[in-house]
């Protein structure tokens, strides 16, 4: 037991070993007597669980899964909620940045309430909510016993749903509005998967400081329904993506100023739309690749308009604040503030059972998706 606690610590100190750590961490006891002071030995959860890369449909199972029992440092949480966002998909088709080692428990988002701690743990208390600092956690199981330092508390006072999608749509959206460009009042952001998790975040929080928005979605069928439920939480335009290459678009920016920032989560010829009609100087920050096709960028953007081409991955910048909780605590802060003033909802949601885990996958994974699929445990 010494030797698999030490593989244990030696893989948390990898990108990929996160993964492996938290899953072995549910197989293995701890070699630590002060654990054995709660009385109880392993108990188990109800786990999804992928073993090899490949479908979602085929390779995710629900499985029973021990956990080890509770260290000094560590804490014993019910999860309550966790989405499936395209990132966890990607992890389990094998295509995502960063993947696990195998197997692996899926869902790297989720909210979740301290129900034991250990004897040295300082910053938690039981009933506290939690969500992770990190990917790799795997939250789609029932419960977890995880390291006090992988965790941080939120208010428990906020809708479930809000709470459960807090750490990774709307701190990208946070992020990207806040450390590209100095926006004023009066400004104005384009967007386009406006409609996505990131888009509607974007929307709330640029409404809050009173930043236009014009927001390009793709045309569909219930697009002025979609228009009316967008602009109901703060779009100042909702747009076509047609509509960035006709003449008309010239007629926006007479009520709207040409926007600092442009925000892409699609790429291909929707991002290079996007820089046309950037101001002079103004930024586009890719997060995302829906259309999986590149992101071409004009010569003459760059020679003439002088545009700055960023990147931006939300994983990333918590890593890299990761010795300083401050900024990360300060931005949660901000957050659960604008989701407590009704300036900040959760995106539309459907709530499933963990039992029913397999529909949940199904519908995350198809076009047009308006609904954000949450397992409820």
């Amino acid at each position: 037991f010494n030797a698999r606690r030490f593989w244990i610590l030696k893989l948390k100190g990898t990108c990929r070993g996160r993964f492996t750590a938290a899953l072995l961490q549910m197989s293995w006891h701890k070699a630590n007597a002060n654990a054995s002071r709660f009385g109880h030995s392993a108990q188990t959860c109800r786990a999804l669980l992928y073993r090899r890369h490949g479908d979602p449909a085929q390779v995710v199972q629900l499985e029973d899964v021990d956990m080890p029992s509770i260290g000094p440092k560590d804490v014993l949480v019910k999860i309550l909620a966790a989405p499936i966002n395209p990132s966890d998909i990607n992890m389990i088709q094998g295509t995502y940045a960063i993947l696990p080692d195998l197997p692996a428990v899926g869902g790297n988002e989720g909210v979740a309430q301290v129900v034991e701690i250990g004897s040295r743990v300082k910053s938690l208390k039981i009933g506290d909510w939690v969500i992770p600092k990190d990917a790799g956690l795997g939250t789609w199981r029932t419960k977890a016993v995880l390291a006090e330092e992988d965790i941080i508390a939120l208010p428990n006072d906020i809708p479930l749903l809000s709470a459960a999608t807090l750490g990774v749509n709307p701190c990208t959206a946070f992020r990207m509005l806040s450390d590209f460009e100095d926006l004023k009042p009066g400004d104005t952001v384009i967007q386009n998967a406006a409609n996505s998790g990131v888009g509607q975040a974007v929307i709330q929080i640029a409404a809050a400081r009173s930043i236009n928005t014009i927001n390009v979605v793709r045309d569909r069928p219930e697009f002025t329904q979609l228009s009316d439920r967008l602009k109901a939480i703060g779009a100042t335009h909702v747009i076509k993506e047609e509509m960035l290459r006709r003449p008309e678009i010239k007629q926006l920016f007479k009520v709207c100023p040409k926007p600092k920032l442009a925000l892409n989560g699609v790429g291909g010829k929707s991002a290079t739309e996007l820089l046309r009609h950037l101001q002079v100087g103004g930024s586009m920050v890719t997060y995302g690749g829906m259309a999986k096709q590149p992101v071409t960028v004009p010569v003459s953007a760059l020679i003439f308009k002088d545009v700055k081409v960023r990147g931006f991955w939300v994983t990333q910048w918590k890593r890299d604040h990761s010795n300083d909780e401050s900024k990360f605590r300060a931005m949660l802060d901000e957050l659960c503030s604008l989701i407590k003033q009704g300036k900040l909802t959760a995106p539309l949601c459907t709530e499933v059972g963990l039992q029913d885990y397999s529909q949940a996958v199904d519908a995350a994974m198809q076009p047009f998706t308006s609904a954000k699929q949450i397992l409820i445990m």
